[in-house]
């Protein structure tokens, strides 16, 4: 048995966790570095500052969230409207930390906390595929690794992106903010070929977005459409009771 193991073992261990971790999260820096350049650059030029949109990288950590957020700033909405769109939209995020938190029930609270922080769509779908290390004596440090690689990605072309916001010209980075729908568009595909229902539910809120921004704020209209949009799914996406 292997009772006799050395401080420095031990280290070599989680270094080695780590390690492995840093490559597994490789490809999403990769996929995270444009996308959160161009949330800096709008972001800066919706008028945020350098230091308020690399705070909103490092608290929030959410890419659809943040890059709706600055949208929505550059149309002057107001915080409220802000943060109940991005609540509801992140809302998935309890179900994968919940997820999450069972696959590391081994594991203390002091790693549990950190780690589900750092959740998003990728690291979760990457550390899905890995549920073995959750088993292993320092598999905290693997999954520790993989998060932080994303989330240093994130934050360094938020602040990299804010700074070419300062340079490139308004009028290129206003068709930047196609990546918003792009994103949105890539995260739909996928379940509307498992499920066309879903597809009608996406159809439902951009209506009533259009309808409510008619009479309301862009912001609320948005607001509307997510909620409405989401309260419709109930019911399209509901089993049917054979």
């Amino acid at each position: 048995m292997d009772t006799d193991v050395t401080p420095e073992q031990k280290t070599s261990s989680a270094k080695l966790m780590i390690q492995k971790g840093i490559a597994t999260g490789f490809p999403i820096m990769l996929g995270y570095l444009p996308i959160s350049i161009t949330y800096g650059v709008l972001a800066k030029q919706s008028g945020m500052t350098m230091l308020e949109l690399a705070l909103m990288s490092v608290m929030v950590f959410a890419g659809a969230s943040q890059l709706m957020a600055a949208n929505m700033i550059a149309v002057s909405a107001g915080a409220a409207e802000i943060i109940v769109a991005t609540f509801v939209l992140n809302f998935r995020q309890f179900v994968m930390s919940l997820s999450f938190m069972n696959r590391l029930r081994n594991f203390t609270l002091k790693w549990k906390v950190p780690l589900s922080m750092g959740l998003t769509d990728e690291t979760f779908a990457v550390s899905s595929l890995h549920t073995e290390k959750a088993d292993m004596k320092k598999g905290g440090y693997f999954y520790a690794g993989l998060i932080l690689t994303a989330y240093a990605a994130w934050v360094f072309g938020s602040i990299l992106g804010g700074l070419l916001g300062e340079v490139i010209p308004e009028q290129l980075s206003q068709s930047m903010g196609i990546a918003l729908y792009a994103m949105f568009i890539g995260l739909l595909i996928p379940s509307v070929k498992k499920e066309w229902r879903i597809g009608l539910v996406a159809i439902l809120a951009m209506l009533i977005n259009a309808i409510c921004s008619q009479f309301m704020s862009e912001g609320w209209a948005i607001v509307c459409g997510t909620v409405l949009g989401g309260l419709s799914g109930v019911v399209l996406l509901k089993e049917d009771s054979a």
